[in-house]
């Protein structure tokens, strides 16, 4: 019975969306635009891992580089590549914006499955401006680049001409519509993935409780173990994913005609 009465107890400790709760660092006021929370310090935390890779790993630039400095070299030539394979080599004048969006989102994402961390690109207000700056400026320099020729993006010359203007109808639809799925697509990978894990946790509290010498842990924990390494993939993937997009993005605004 009383084993009974604490499983029902632990089943009431599993709230898999408290995590993404945003809080006030000092006491439990209200939170403001200017309140440090804990998306300040996780945020602080990520750009302090890449300035410790990305500088200090590499301030030596030894001909035999350190593992920091492999790493480091690895992801400048990944990122470089991409951006070359993508929009050529005038998109290399953008790589220190690109470099800079991949890095914030990869280190938030990895640092987010830490134990007692928090997910920062979670939360959609986070991605939908990394989405939004992306698409703004984008846009912006799309007519900068090219003028009314931008437009181009949206006439499809090789469809048949009646049918162009309804195809226009859907491209323009589908470009506004960029930093709603650019944003959503992280932010729900994100929130879904570490959801799992802390239901599975709770599962495994539960079963601890009700069986006998905790043998009900076994099957939660290998279930952990399992989602916890898809959700590894996950975080490197949806960061190559965002940074890829925006070179798709960038590719337009540099050559509308293609």
């Amino acid at each position: 019975m009383a084993a009974e009465e604490h499983a029902e107890g632990a089943t009431l400790n599993i709230h898999p969306m408290d995590q993404f709760q945003i809080h006030s660092l000092f006491g439990d006021g209200p939170v403001h635009w200017y309140t440090p929370t804990n998306v300040t310090l996780w945020l602080f935390i990520a750009v302090a891992a890449i300035v410790l890779l990305m500088v200090i790993a590499t301030r030596g630039r030894n001909v035999v580089p350190s593992r920091g400095q492999s790493v480091a070299e690895m992801i400048y030539s990944f990122v470089r590549g991409m951006i070359v394979d993508i929009t050529g080599e005038g998109g290399l004048k953008y790589f220190p914006y690109i470099m800079t969006l991949f890095l914030l989102i990869l280190f938030t994402n990895v640092l987010g499955l830490l134990p007692y961390s928090f997910t920062v690109t979670s939360h959609i207000a986070v991605t939908g401006v990394l989405a939004m700056a992306v698409f703004t400026a984008v846009t912006l320099l799309g007519f900068i680049k090219n003028g009314t020729k931008f437009l181009k993006i949206f006439w499809i010359s090789e469809a048949p001409l009646v049918l162009r203007p309804i195809l226009a109808i859907i491209e323009i639809i589908s470009y506004f519509v960029r930093p709603v799925s650019h944003s959503i697509r992280l932010a729900g990978n994100m929130m879904a993935g570490h959801a799992v894990i802390k239901v599975f946790a709770g599962f495994a509290a539960v079963l601890a409780a009700g069986t006998p010498l905790g043998v009900g842990l076994v099957a939660p924990i290998v279930a952990i173990m399992a989602v916890y390494g898809l959700e590894l993939l996950v975080v490197v993937i949806q960061a190559y994913v965002f940074t890829i997009l925006t070179c798709v993005y960038l590719n337009d605004a540099l050559h509308p005609g293609h």
